[in-house]
């Protein structure tokens, strides 16, 4: 088997298809990696404490930045945490990310190992940024040291591979899918085939967006934070677009999901 893309999915795929006792392959792209708990608390927790949900897309350090791969990790078993050294360790062959085919045979980069380091660096960031939380706050919370795992490093890079030579039969493609809007016969994407807006609102009276990947911040395209992209693009439907709001919707048993007062100035 040959999958390719390693962000979560390609992860979770390859994970279970090695472990019901297939040989893999894995395209590694440029996803990082969290742990799946760290002291005491799951890592979308301490995501949310330390502020990487709240980012907002103009933070982002490209436009292009809203289509990076989510970082390594699983919720199979109660959750788990997905490290591509352990991948290694249990013979999961490891690649860099795919070029292109050429006459049956994959063209691979030779970037395995950078995008290695990246994942390791994306991990020891967030472990830097919870600490400084613990730190700040003053929790207490139990100790914890993650493993260090090199298992990756010490693999041949491969630049080609054949398929037939390799065995390999069968491919999945982990890479995400693109956006389709051409059912709005309206020019309201960009060049990347992402809309036009702001926090969701386009410049189409009664066109608005939401539930997309930053469409307004981080969480904007999960379950945990498109309540409040609802609750703005719903205010400004009911208003005409007239509401103004500078600060994060919040949808609390306590207050309205629509509570003008708690949205606008």
């Amino acid at each position: 088997m040959l999958v390719v893309g390693s962000a979560q999915s390609g992860c979770q795929i390859a994970e279970e298809l090695y472990q019901s006792g297939r040989k893999v392959y894995l395209a590694v792209g440029r996803a990082g990696r969290v742990p799946r708990r760290y002291r005491g608390k799951d890592s979308n927790w301490w995501s949310d404490k330390i502020g990487i949900y709240d980012r907002t897309v103009d933070e982002l350090p490209s436009p292009r930045a809203k289509f990076f791969g989510k970082p390594h990790i699983s919720g199979k078993g109660r959750g788990h945490t997905l490290n591509l050294h352990q991948f290694a360790r249990d013979g999961v062959m490891l690649l860099g990310h795919l070029q292109g085919v050429d006459n049956g045979k994959i063209i691979v980069a030779p970037d395995l190992k950078q995008n290695l380091a990246s994942a390791d660096k994306f991990e020891a960031d967030f472990i830097a940024a919870v600490e400084a939380y613990i730190a700040k706050t003053k929790m207490e919370v139990p100790g914890e040291s993650l493993p260090i795992l090199r298992d990756g490093f010490d693999l041949e890079v491969i630049t080609e591979l054949d398929l037939k030579s390799a065995g390999i039969t069968n491919v999945i493609w982990a890479t995400s899918y693109r956006f389709d809007f051409s059912f709005v016969d309206l020019p309201i994407v960009d060049s990347d085939g992402y809309p036009v807006q702001k926090r969701g609102v386009t410049n189409y009276p009664g066109l608005y967006f939401v539930g997309l990947p930053w469409l307004h911040n981080a969480k904007s395209g999960l379950i945990y934070g498109v309540g409040g992209d609802a609750a703005y693009i719903a205010l400004q439907i009911s208003t005409d677009g007239r509401a103004s709001c500078d600060t994060e919707t919040e949808d609390t048993p306590e207050r309205g999901w629509l509570d003008q007062d708690l949205c606008c100035a």
